[in-house]
């Protein structure tokens, strides 16, 4: 990948992170960039190293920072970015075994399956849960993608300092999370069956 592959990729996921109106995915990664407003950048040169850098894992890589709210280039091409980086790979790479102990976490609680995704006061008590980092991100989206439960609770939800911006996150990198449904079902049934 190019320099300039690099910038439209990281434009077009920037757009996707942001814009509640842009989806990267529908639109196939395009964005109204051209060569000259790149060439023009001061910073292009991160562009550069990156995707020297991560090649094939350059999406990955950008994925990474914009979920956890690091949409600078230059913000990226440090430690922080570099951690982000390892941390989203790390429970990609053990994705079912990170789910199962999450759900573990939330049998463990003795709390009716149901009760974890109706809102009370604020939040639902998942979502309540991810703000502790008590669980994953990925296992919130794996659980909506299962139940719907996010725009169901949005509707009913009228905080607006922190809601919108974790609705978004998980409405914009849910996409991203690639899961074997049937597998995430099982252990959700055989997790709540055998605590019941």
């Amino acid at each position: 990948m190019d320099p300039f592959e690099s910038y439209k990729l990281y434009n077009a996921l920037k757009l996707h992170f942001e814009q509640d109106s842009y989806d990267a995915i529908k639109y196939n990664f395009k964005s109204n960039v051209k060569p000259q407003t790149f060439f023009a950048r001061k910073d292009k040169y991160f562009f550069a190293k990156l995707a020297k850098n991560y090649k094939d894992n350059l999406m990955d890589y950008y994925v990474a920072n914009f979920k956890n709210g690091v949409s600078y280039v230059g913000d990226m091409i440090n430690e922080e970015g570099e951690s982000n980086y390892m941390q989203h790979k790390k429970v990609m790479e053990s994705l079912t075994r990170e789910f199962q102990k999450d759900i573990n976490t939330l049998v463990d609680m003795d709390i009716e399956f149901d009760k974890f995704f109706i809102t009370s006061q604020t939040h639902p008590l998942i979502i309540k849960l991810l703000m502790r980092e008590e669980i994953n991100l990925e296992t919130v989206i794996i659980l909506d993608a299962m139940l719907g439960f996010m725009e169901r609770e949005s509707k009913k939800i009228t905080e607006t300092i922190i809601w919108p911006d974790i609705s978004r996150k998980i409405r914009k990198y849910g996409p991203f999370v690639k899961f074997d449904h049937v597998k995430m079902l099982n252990i959700v049934k055989k997790g709540f069956t055998n605590a019941a």
